[in-house]
Parts: C-alpha cells; sequence; structure tokens
C-alpha cells in the first residue's frame, strides 16, 4: 500500500512514475536477467522501496547493484518501516562496464 500512495503523491506532483517497470539485465551484450524495478521517475531515478525494522547493507548492495546493470544514474532507496529511512546512491554511467538497451 505505502507504494501506491507514494504513487499518487508523486503523481499529484506532476512527476512521471511508473511502477514496477520491467527492466533486463545484460552482461557481454546478453541478458542475464531481469528484475522489477519499485518505482521509476522521471526516467531518471531507480525507487527501491522497503518496509523493514531498519535498513541492511543488503538493501544499499541491491539498490548499487540495479544502478550498476541499468542506464539510471541515481537511486533512492526509501525504508517505510518503524524506523524511516532514506539513502541516495549514485553510479554515472561512464563507469559501467556493461552494456544495456531500453
Amino acid at each position: 500500500m505505502y507504494e501506491n500512495a507514494l504513487v499518487v503523491e508523486l503523481r499529484k506532483r506532476s512527476l512521471l512514475v511508473t511502477s514496477q517497470q520491467k527492466i533486463a539485465v545484460y552482461y557481454a551484450d546478453e541478458i542475464v536477467g531481469e528484475y522489477y524495478a519499485d518505482l521509476i521517475v522521471e526516467e531518471k531515478v531507480i525507487l527501491e522501496l522497503k518496509a523493514v525494522e531498519t535498513l541492511l547493507p543488503q538493501h544499499e548492495a541491491q539498490l548499487l547493484n540495479y544502478l550498476r546493470a541499468t542506464p539510471y544514474e541515481v537511486g533512492l532507496l526509501l525504508n517505510f518501516g518503524p524506523k524511516p529511512k532514506h539513502l541516495r546512491k549514485s553510479f554515472d554511467n561512464n563507469r559501467k562496464k556493461m552494456t544495456w538497451r531500453p
């Protein structure tokens, strides 16, 4: 429900939001998997949403892996659990060794 509520709020602010967007992950020009981004905002930012007691290093690593494997450079990790918290991560496309396609 928190994901849907966030979509409503972002759209009320006239932002383009895509929920559960399928993203192919490439390695050596071949698709090696796929994942569904919780939210993509303005075709620029990945939002990874959690509802956990506390954010763990694995959650941060997950977001960084998504940034490395996609054309997106900025990600936000948002926790809607009892201890709300957010982290911002970026990974410049110039540092990415993999190729991806839309």
